[in-house]
């Protein structure tokens, strides 16, 4: 049941803080919606990420609580005034909708957060006056009991995420994260109110745009799943404090949050407020920073602990987050290279260790090529589709074109190939001369196969678009090229069979 709270009008500054107010999750009714009605779709804000806001209505404020408790106030406030070039009126929205298409013109879907499909069941049912047949309980557990089965193999390098996140009606990233905190211990060890634990870790979910085809939720908890296998290998095992673990999970779970769907060059090009808030510098991974210290803030997860204590907290998150910005690969890699080469690495020491959890992150936000191929495949089509889509914005709005996101020149294995070969071998070859285990041996031998079943498909398009134009060889011609499309087809389909098979590492962990 949904609990209402009539507030007397109070000035602003006294309702609530500021930060409240910029959050991208609020939202606002017209004053003439009815407080326990649905609100008029035409009347929501648009939620963009923080990037721009153009609502019809300012004059009513929506703040989320925990079990959806709403208080509403009737306040009056003059926006912000942040568009200052013509690009910022851009809505990201048309990202996730076809060129040419109305967003408007989509069917409105009501989310009902945190609301099991059960109790949602239920709740209609009884509105309906549908008598109800069976026993609600038994499909909660039902359906608890196979996330629990998988919850027991987190540690498995072949967990599925995206089975997980269905199986939890959509909040994977929020029980996974609860999980690994409370199988660690940390949520008795540092003392966390269970209330603002649940509250922080839903708006965290609820933070991630799940238009994005990658940068999601899923996403996150991805890499939270990641983040915990190398947080297990031995080197790291004896070695994290309590402190470098909790640090470790928020921040994986926090490394994309409020992430817009669009890259740092889009936000510079486009003379965003963001960009010259950071000026130009690791601006999203800022953003990403800055977004999970507000929550932190607002739902006062740590305001038990002494102030300089969470105060550096949040430093060490952050330094943690901005590590992710791969636009700084090199100078990581570089670092890590030269500790390895020197073998001066001491975890004793907690430099050397921030430094270890920040690699293990970064591992972790890119470990997709490593993953079995069905998974690794998967969030390949997904990571690709939303490029093109930036790609798709950038020419509607005659734009440059970033490098590799034109749809009509680019394929998703051309873009993987490039990405295994400069990015990810690079980083996972140092990350196994680290911690040379079985789990290394086996994201290495996935990652080769995975390559070449994209260089096979490569080769098949390849043949195919070959086949397809006119030939004006003799027949001698067209026979070498028919026995060269054979071999091709023959690689293709070998390397598609092979990158099936799952690889086993030479060293145990």
């Amino acid at each position: 049941m949904e609990v209402c709270y009539q507030l007397p009008v109070l000035p602003l500054d006294r309702l609530v803080p500021k930060h409240v107010l910029s959050r991208r999750g609020a939202i606002s009714f017209s004053s003439s919606s009815s407080l326990f009605g649905a609100p008029d779709p035409r009347q929501l804000s648009q939620r963009r990420g923080a990037i721009s806001y153009d609502s019809s209505d300012q004059t009513a404020l929506y703040i989320r609580m925990l079990g959806d408790v709403r208080v509403r106030s009737q306040v009056g406030f003059e926006p912000e005034r942040r568009i200052s070039h013509p690009y910022l009126w851009i809505d990201f929205r048309t990202l996730h909708t076809r060129l040419g298409t109305s967003a408007s013109t989509a069917p409105e879907r009501r989310v009902h957060r945190l609301l099991s499909f059960q109790r949602y069941l239920h709740s209609y049912r009884l509105l309906r006056g549908v008598p109800q047949q069976i026993p609600l309980h038994i499909l909660d557990e039902d359906y608890t009991g196979q996330a629990k089965c998988m919850l027991e193999k987190v540690g498995n390098w072949n967990f599925d995420i995206f089975l997980f996140d269905r199986l939890t009606n959509g909040n994977g990233l929020i029980t996974l994260t609860f999980h690994l905190l409370n199988q660690y211990g940390l949520v008795e060890l540092f003392q966390l109110d269970m209330v603002k634990l649940w509250r922080f870790l839903v708006m965290v979910q609820e933070d991630y745009h799940s238009d994005n085809p990658y940068h999601n939720a899923v996403h996150a908890a991805d890499v939270t799943q990641a983040m915990y296998c190398y947080m297990q290998e031995p080197m790291l095992a004896k070695s994290l404090t309590s402190c470098d673990i909790i640090l470790g999970i928020l921040a994986a779970a926090t490394h994309d949050l409020d992430h817009p769907g669009v890259n740092q060059p889009f936000l510079i090009k486009t003379d965003h407020y963001l960009a010259t808030l950071y000026r130009n510098t690791s601006v999203l991974e800022n953003h990403h920073w800055k977004s999970a210290v507000g929550l932190l803030r607002e739902t006062g997860l740590f305001s038990h602990l002494p102030a300089e204590d969470s105060l550096n907290m949040e430093r060490e998150l952050g330094s943690l987050i901005l590590a992710t910005d791969i636009s700084r690969q090199n100078d990581y890699l570089s670092r890590f290279r030269r500790h390895l080469d020197q073998e001066n690495l001491c975890l004793s020491n907690a430099s050397h260790r921030h430094f270890i959890l920040q690699m293990a992150l970064k591992c972790a936000d890119i470990c997709n090529p490593c993953r079995p191929w069905e998974l690794s495949k998967r969030w390949s089509e997904k990571v690709t589709e939303e490029f093109f889509q930036q790609g798709d914005i950038e020419k509607k709005h005659r734009l440059e074109v970033s490098p590799l996101f034109d749809r009509e020149i680019n394929t998703v294995g051309k873009i993987q190939i490039g990405f295994m070969t400069y990015v990810a071998e690079p980083l996972f070859a140092e990350w196994t001369r680290f911690s040379d285990t079985r789990l290394s041996q086996t994201m290495l031998g996935h990652m080769g196969l995975n390559k070449a079943s994209w260089v096979g498909l490569q080769q098949q398009q390849t043949s195919v678009s070959k086949e397809a134009e006119p030939s004006s060889a003799d027949a001698d011609s067209e026979g070498g090229a028919a026995a060269a499309r054979r071999d091709s087809t023959t690689v293709t389909a070998a390397g598609g069979t092979s990158a099936k098979e799952i690889p086993q590492g030479s060293k145990e962990s």
